[in-house]
């Protein structure tokens, strides 16, 4: 069997991608200040286990240095109706001979339980294995977040396993729950 072969060129050009309800634009430094209002949201720090302190000048640097990476896409996601930013959404850690990436989200308090996750999730899948040609998505999720797994799930995840005690945050052990999708498994709408 040869080794797997990804697609390279939307490492290059970025696509936005659209759902019904939303706009996927490649992220920049024009989404800084929502960016940092994310970074200073104390539920989507304990969700996404962040502890580093970021500064202004530090995302700004971050945000400016994506286009030429040709290791990972960062969208930011946009209602269409209203314009308005509702979060983040990453494909990053490339491991192009195992035709690999990690996956993650990260939404605005305002905008979860409304299904955008799940909708955005389910876009930036189908980019992943039609147009990067990737086999695997993998992600972690902590197990103090179950409505981010049900939502994983519902785009096409499935539980791998759970890592014991990875996250030390507020005085409690935390699990770790992996999850992927593979290009050859079941994704609804497919």
């Amino acid at each position: 069997m040869t080794s797997p072969s990804i697609n390279e060129s939307p490492f290059l050009d970025v696509a936005t991608l659209t759902t019904t309800r939303l706009r996927l634009e490649p992220l920049g430094p024009e989404h800084l200040d929502e960016v940092l209002a994310g970074l200073a949201d104390p539920e989507t720090v304990r969700l996404t286990g962040t502890r580093q302190e970021f500064t202004r000048a530090d995302v700004a640097q971050h945000l400016t240095t994506l286009p030429m990476r040709d290791d990972r896409l960062d969208w930011a996601i946009i209602d269409l109706e209203t314009g308005s930013y509702v979060g983040e959404i990453v494909l990053n850690e490339l491991e192009e001979e195992n035709a690999s990436m990690n996956f993650r989200i990260a939404l605005m308090p305002r905008w979860t339980g409304q299904g955008y996750g799940t909708e955005a999730t389910g876009a930036v899948l189908d980019h992943a294995f039609d147009e990067i040609d990737l086999h695997r998505v993998a992600l972690d999720v902590y197990s103090f977040n179950p409505r981010a797994a049900r939502s994983y799930e519902k785009a096409g995840f499935r539980y791998e396993g759970r890592q014991r005690h990875t996250l030390f945050w507020e005085g409690d052990w935390v699990d770790s729950i992996l999850m992927s999708i593979l290009s050859t498994d079941d994704r609804p709408g497919h």
